[in-house]
């Protein structure tokens, strides 16, 4: 087989892999942001299997332009996937679509005018450059949520996914940089095999993990606080959910600063991996901020519903409880009550 026909077979497998795993997500969880990102990038991605060569050109067919262009934006809609991965409460805002309009446009301004215009080395620095800089702000968010996830299947998943696709976009982002204009057919051969193996492995790997896992079917409600949850039929477990909820309620743990799962692990003297895993099986939650937050507003619930409290400033109950800014507070406290902390003290005030 030439070198020519492996890579428009590498391509084909690649394109009908991703297709396949897009159609696959929007039917099982059409309803879930995660799994729609998720779709939107593997249908971005098989625009990258059609378009994408290594090695740089100032003539780039009209036709490939805007797949070029999809093929750019594409890394926007791959960090955005990899906040809605690690959190559940992620949303889209209008300038996350504003965000990848532009690098989609820049990228198809450069192909169409700016390459062609004698600056082609300019143009793909820019553009990749872009793209190697959505990338670290995805390998960032993962490190920064990583540790939060209680669901340890899909913590293994997720970090796979992420990193082989970071890998592959910032290797291929660095060869585009460094690459002259003519690195030959077999370059292209192994780009595209790699990225075959790669579309291939992160299926698998998706394949290995319940579904309910990895996209939770839809939002749910947190848990409600009580020392009662159900738990596991080992007594050990029962003493350490015990042991959890009398530092939440007696010593409200959770209002200490950047208080993390490693620090709540310590001080019941269990491995970090044994406390995931209560949290998340014995009492329901599926990450640790939701499980730390469900405690604050429970706090501040009290504290909004008390008629001595009613000149205390919403900002002071937030803090007291243990959340460090407003914004946090009052986007967690909707999103359990379904009203800003403000109508929820007026609600009360009004019931009484």
């Amino acid at each position: 087989m030439t070198p020519a026909a492996a890579e428009l077979a590498f391509r084909a497998a690649a394109v009908a892999l991703l297709l396949v795993l897009a159609a696959s997500l929007l039917s099982d969880f059409r309803n879930v942001l995660a799994a729609r990102l998720g779709a939107a990038f593997a249908l971005g991605s098989a625009a990258h299997a059609v378009s994408y060569s290594v090695g740089t050109s100032s003539l780039v067919p009209a036709w490939h332009a805007p797949l070029i262009a999809l093929s750019t934006g594409n890394i926007v809609v791959f960090w955005l996937f990899t906040r809605a991965l690690f959190d559940d409460e992620f949303r889209l805002r209008r300038w996350h679509g504003l965000t990848w309009a532009l690098v989609a446009a820049f990228s198809f301004v450069s192909c169409l005018w700016i390459a062609p215009g004698g600056h082609v080395r300019v143009a793909v620095t820019a553009v990749n450059l872009i793209v190697l800089g959505f990338i670290a702000l995805a390998i960032v968010q993962t490190i920064a949520s990583w540790s939060a996830d209680l669901v340890e299947r899909r913590r293994r998943v997720r970090i796979f996914i992420v990193c082989a696709a970071a890998l592959y976009g910032g290797l291929n982002a660095l060869l585009q940089i460094l690459a002259g204009s003519d690195v030959g057919d077999v370059a292209n051969t192994v780009n595209t095999g790699v990225l075959a193996s790669i579309v291939t492995a992160i299926a698998y790997a998706m394949m290995r993990v319940d579904g309910a896992d990895l996209f939770p079917a839809a939002a749910e409600a947190a848990p409600a606080i009580a020392a009662s949850q159900p738990v596991g039929e080992d007594a050990a477990d029962q003493k350490l959910i015990d042991a959890l909820m009398r530092l939440m309620a007696d010593e409200r743990i959770y209002r200490q600063e950047n208080i993390s799962i490693g620090v709540l692990a310590g001080r019941l003297k269990i491995p970090e991996y044994r406390l995931r895993r209560l949290i998340n099986q014995g009492l329901g939650y599926r990450n640790f901020n939701v499980f730390l937050n469900s405690h604050r507003i429970e706090e501040a619930k009290a504290a909004l519903a008390d008629p001595a409290q009613a000149e205390v400033p919403v900002i002071t109950i937030a803090m007291d409880s243990g959340f460090q800014s407003l914004g946090p507070f009052n986007r967690a406290f909707k999103a359990v009550t379904g009203v800003t902390p403000t109508e929820y003290r007026r609600l009360k005030v009004n019931a009484v």
